[in-house]
C-alpha cells in the first residue's frame, strides 16, 4: 500500500478538523498546523467538500468543518476521496476492468495474496474512524503540549 502526499495531507487536515469539531477552522490554520502549502490544501479541501466529507462557511468567520461527526468519517473514505484506489496491485486492477491483463491471473497464487492484503488494508482503513484517531492522538501527547492538535480552550 502506498499513500500519496495528497492522501497524507488530507488525513492530517481531517484529523485537525476532527479535533476541533464542530467548530469552523480557517484554511490558514490547518495549513500552518501541518506545513501544507496553502494552494495545495485548498485543492484537497475542495475535493473533500465535493465528496461530502467537509462543509464550508463563507465570510469573516468562514472556514471548514466536518460534514459529519468524526465517528462517522473513516480514514479509508478520506484516502479514497483524494486518491481513488490506494491498495491494489496491477493484477487486482485487472479484475476491476483495468487494461492490464496477466496471463497467469487465473492460476496465480500471488493474486490471492494481493487480494487478501487489499481486503485487510480496506478493513483497517474503513473501520478506523476519526474519533478513534483523535483519541489516539490526544492520548499520545503530553498534557502541556502546545501542539497544533491541542483543542483551543473555550471552543
Amino acid at each position: 500500500m502506498r499513500i500519496t502526499a495528497k492522501g497524507e495531507y488530507a488525513a492530517k487536515a481531517v484529523l485537525y478538523l476532527s479535533l476541533r469539531y464542530p467548530n469552523v477552522v480557517t484554511i490558514q490554520e490547518v495549513a500552518a498546523g501541518h506545513n501544507i502549502p496553502l494552494k495545495y490544501l485548498e485543492q484537497i479541501l475542495l475535493t473533500l467538500k465535493k465528496s461530502q466529507l467537509l462543509a464550508s462557511r463563507r465570510g469573516v468567520h468562514g472556514g471548514y468543518t466536518l460534514a459529519r461527526p468524526p465517528e462517522q468519517i473513516t480514514v479509508g473514505e478520506v484516502l479514497r476521496a483524494v486518491d481513488g484506489r490506494f491498495s491494489e496491485t496491477a493484477c487486482l486492477r485487472a479484475e476491476s476492468g483495468d487494461h492490464y491483463s496477466c496471463p497467469e491471473a487465473p492460476s496465480c497464487g500471488l493474486r490471492h495474496v494481493w487480494h487478501d492484503v487489499h481486503e485487510s488494508v480496506d478493513k483497517i482503513l474503513f473501520n478506523s474512524n476519526f474519533a478513534e484517531v483523535c483519541r489516539r492522538t490526544l492520548a499520545s501527547r503530553p498534557q502541556q503540549s502546545l501542539s497544533p492538535f491541542k483543542p483551543v480552550a473555550g471552543e
